[in-house]
This record gives C-alpha cells, structure tokens and sequence, in this order.
C-alpha cells in the first residue's frame, strides 16, 4: 500500500518539462506501484489544485557503461505528467 505523502517523490525539472508548463501539465518522479487516483489526490492535497487528467509512464532502466564494458544497470523509474485546470499553476516551476 502506497501512502498519501509517499506518492510524489520530486518534480522532474527538463526541458520537456518546462515545455509542458505552457500547456498546464507538470511533471513528476512518483512511487512505482503508486496508481493515477493515488497521484491525481497527492498533487491536489498538496499544490491545492484541480487536476484534470494523468498521464502514467513507467521508464526503463538503463544499462550503465563505462568505456566499453557493461557495469550494471540504472533502475527503471515511474513518472506521472499531471494536467490541472486552466489558470491554475504549480509554485515548484516558478521562473523566477
């Protein structure tokens, strides 16, 4: 089981990212086995606004490598890009 606080782990500051700021979508590392209502109720707990839609992708992990030999793997992660309501903004991406 996956709590409340535990859900949201950091945003995910990239230049997709700042992108996707422009259309009202956000995004963020979150819990592996966390779901899109445990997400869409963690970001409007906390940021205090309406979300209107989440998108959940898991990434892959990644073989890591150091000149031409194989030394393990980077762990897989999941991430969530969350849309909130027209007008509403997230105060973690401020610009300024």
């Amino acid at each position: 089981m996956v709590f409340l606080e535990d859900v949201l782990r950091e945003p995910v500051i990239s230049e997709k990212g700042w992108r996707l700021q422009e259309e009202n979508k956000y995004v963020f590392d979150v819990h592996p086995k966390a779901n899109k209502n445990q997400i869409k109720r963690a970001v409007e707990s906390i940021f205090k606004v309406k979300v209107l839609k989440v998108w959940a992708l898991h990434m892959p992990a990644k073989p890591r490598r150091k000149k031409f030999y194989q030394q393990g793997q980077l762990s897989g992660w999941k991430k969530a890009i969350v849309q909130v309501a027209p007008g509403q903004r997230i105060e973690v991406y401020s610009r300024g």
